[in-house]
């Protein structure tokens, strides 16, 4: 493979011209068709054979909804002080501006809170529901202008009315802080880089890549159903390694320059060396990715196959564009101060090493059990980590969907956002109605239970739905035992009641959701870990170092974990990360995290150790080989996992919940394994362990095949090459 992209690195920089033109156009004829297609994003999160999901089955089939799956927003109104929404000069308002919000051509139906009875207790506050045409997502701006300005109308006359629901609240996938990231990541590349115009080239690079990427998951809304939060982790992961893949080839091909090679040979050494480096680390995050496959939930599948999409896209605008744009440039890319000469220098590498190798390779215990007591600090909160759903109760006070969800709650408690289906189901006989009203009266003693509504039984006089509000919200752990409690009750009362039931409604898919991911979470770090030991095998040819690299990836992971429970479930540094109320983790967030984190961790271990195999096979002097590493390659995982926090805080300064989580996770997860895990225990641990590091059995060696990503076979290329060169003029003499 090195040999390949070496060549390929010649090929692209002399045909530079016809590289980027040819990536402009793909570019703009992905565009195209995606935007003549349509964007199709869907919003399903259920996962076929739940518990839950079955019984949502039945209950559809039962009791067919019309109105499927159009939009609604409700409108919540409270009184002024000192009056009610029952008063005569109140219901005149509210109709006469119900009226306003029915014109709307979009709209197809208002129930005001006097039709659907959603007074509260002393009539205070209420809502109407607005159903549109179309769904939720498909609803125009024209229309939520206009139901936004009959609330500020209502404001104004002294009511708090406020809007939420999908056909006015859509989830934010992108935000204008995400560019702060962008020019951080600028600012960074500028310094490690040397000038404004090398640090503009992987951003450069990595915009064209995700925007291919992008067009790519868009056309793949109308074949797939990808949810439109998928856009979020693949915008962040495209950029990020995007920016990163590059500065890896560019970082190298300054050093070949330093090291007095020819402009286009330097570009197809850093193309075959750290291009090799590139394309393995980049695949490796591709089948972490594409492995979320395994835990079989549809929407986590597609959000891994969005973000494999948008790195696959990277690599190969880094290993094809990224050498063209540098022999376009030429000696404007600022070539690093010559350390010493290609050859005849006296000077000894180990010499020149940093302050930090020689912190870290003179004192190895120390940074590796600092390193390693700081991390498992961090991760503590991860043993008492609660994961659920977001909802509009963690936005910010300043949205009005989220002033909304305070109303309901304090009209009717927390259990209104979390209320329970239970579907019974009977033999349709005689004491069928009896024994439906004693399953009510039993369900009313549960503890956690507010409110058990009426049965409403379907066409078929068997099956009937009961509602169920607990005390508490759809989160909450008394909500998740309630659940549970009615399920373990379930064949007691179909023996003695002859009533078979079943919960469901969107809290009690949202729970079997959360308990899968949990119980699948082990499985898939378990497949991440393996991958991991036999990709690093294969790479390093030891045993050691990768055992070494998985438990830095656990202690990694554990911390980005722990952290994030920390800050978002235990409530700690809220302001200064935003986030307005404590609330559980995310439920796919852990396993997003591990997919990721992996992918990422295995890109600095690659480009670090590499770098140490390099030097030790030439010199067999373990300690020295660390010192190289940090030195060569030191500097630049530095950079690239700056630029990842520099990305992914970008998106921890988004509105969405979802979107600030994921950030946080990736962003802290990237500091701690690049600079704790990677820079600190890793060199220790090497040092440690010395020329034991890189044991490898010689029947292991023969039966495995040799990746060769640090381009030993191109080096070799290049040093022949160099001999043919100085010895075919003596030739020509003697001839």
């Amino acid at each position: 493979m090195a040999k390949l992209l070496y060549r390929l690195g010649f090929w692209s920089a002399k045909n530079r011209i016809k590289v980027l033109i040819g990536s402009i156009t793909l570019l703009v004829v992905a565009a195209i068709v995606a935007l003549s297609m349509g964007i199709h994003f869907g919003e399903e999160t259920s996962i076929p054979g739940l518990a839950s999901q079955k019984t949502l089955e039945v209950m559809e089939k039962e009791f067919p909804n019309p109105q499927g799956n159009l939009g609604k927003t409700q409108l919540v109104l409270k009184a002024p002080d000192n009056e009610t929404l029952s008063s005569e000069a109140a219901q005149q308002l509210i109709t006469v501006k119900l009226k306003e919000v029915a014109a709307d051509q979009e709209v197809s139906s208002v129930v005001g809170p006097y039709e659907n009875h959603s007074l509260n207790a002393d009539s205070t506050i209420g809502y109407a529901t607005i159903t549109y045409k179309v769904p939720g997502a498909d609803v125009t701006d024209v229309s939520k202008d206009s139901v936004n300005q009959i609330a500020e109308s209502l404001r104004d006359a002294g009511w708090q009315a406020e809007l939420i629901g999908d056909g006015y609240v859509k989830m934010a996938t992108s935000s204008p802080t995400e560019g702060l990231g962008v020019l951080l990541a600028l600012v960074i590349l500028t310094v490690a880089l040397g000038s404004i115009i090398t640090g503009v080239l992987p951003i450069l690079t990595a915009g064209l890549g995700l925007g291919f990427g992008i067009m790519l998951i868009i056309i793949g809304t109308s074949f797939l159903d990808i949810p439109s939060f998928a856009l979020s982790l693949a915008g962040m992961l495209g950029l990020a390694v995007g920016i990163d893949y590059a500065l890896f080839i560019i970082a190298r091909y300054r050093q070949q320059l330093a090291e007095g090679y020819e402009r286009r040979e330097a570009i197809a050494i850093a193309n075959g060396t750290a291009g090799s480096a590139v394309v393995f680390a980049g695949v490796t995050v591709i089948i972490a990715l594409v492995g979320f496959s395994f835990v079989g939930v549809p929407f986590l599948t597609a959000m891994g196959t969005a973000g494999a999409l948008t790195v696959l896209t990277a690599i190969l605008m880094t290993i094809f564009v990224v050498p063209a744009i540098l022999e376009l440039l030429g000696s404007k890319v600022k070539v690093p101060t010559k350390r010493s000469k290609r050859k005849g220098s006296n000077q000894k590498p180990a010499s020149r090493a940093n302050l930090w190798g020689k912190f870290v390779t003179g004192q190895p215990l120390m940074a590796v059990v600092l390193g390693v007591a700081l991390l498992s600090t961090i991760a503590l909160p991860f043993f008492h980590m609660e994961t659920g759903l977001g909802n509009d109760g963690q936005k910010s006070p300043d949205k009005t969907e989220r002033r909304a969800y305070d109303l309901l709650s304090e009209a009717y408690g927390e259990g209104y956002h979390g209320p329970l289906v239970i579907l019974a189901e009977t033999d349709g006989g005689k004491e069928a109605a009896a024994n439906l009203n004693k399953v009510i009266e039993e369900v009313k003693t549960y503890p956690n239970v507010a409110v058990v509504n009426p049965a409403v039984t379907g066409p078929s006089g068997k099956i009937s739905l009961i509602t169920v509000m607990p005390t508490t919200g759809p989160n909450d752990s008394k909500t998740i035992d309630l659940v549970h409690l009615i399920r373990d009750k379930a064949p007691e009362i179909e023996r003695q009641d002859h009533i078979k039931i079943g919960v469901t409604g969107s809290t009690a898919v949202n729970i079997d959701i959360t308990q899968k991911l949990n119980q699948a979470l082990p499985k898939f770090c378990l497949i991440i870990v393996g991958l991991a030991f036999v990709l690093l095998m294969l790479v390093f040819r030891s045993i050691l170092v990768p055992i070494k690299a998985v438990l830095g990836f656990i202690l990694s992971l554990g911390a980005t974990l722990g952290f994030v429970t920390y800050v978002v479930q235990d409530g700690h540094f809220q302001n200064l990360f935003n986030f307005y109320t404590k609330a559980p983790v995310f439920n796919f967030l852990p396993i997003i995290v591990v997919g990721v984190l992996f992918g990422l961790a295995m890109d600095y271990e690659v480009f670090l150790v590499s770098r140490m195999r390099e030097e030790f096979k030439k010199s067999g002097d373990a300690k020295k080989s660390v010192l190289a590493g940090i030195r060569n390659s030191g500097g630049v995982v530095t950079a690239a996992g700056l630029i990842m926090v520099a990305v992914f805080t970008g998106f921890i300064l988004a509105e969405e919940p979802m979107v600030k989580v994921m950030g946080l996770a990736l962003a802290f997860g990237v500091l701690f394994d690049a600079f704790i895990v990677r820079l600190l225990i890793v060199p220790g641990v090497m040092t440690l362990l010395g020329k034991s590091a890189w044991y490898f059995p010689k029947w292991l060696d023969r039966l495995l095949p040799n990746l060769d990503v640090e381009g030993e076979g191109v080096m070799e290329e290049v040093e022949k090459k160099r001999l043919a060169a100085e010895i075919e003029p003596r030739v020509r003499l003697l001839g």
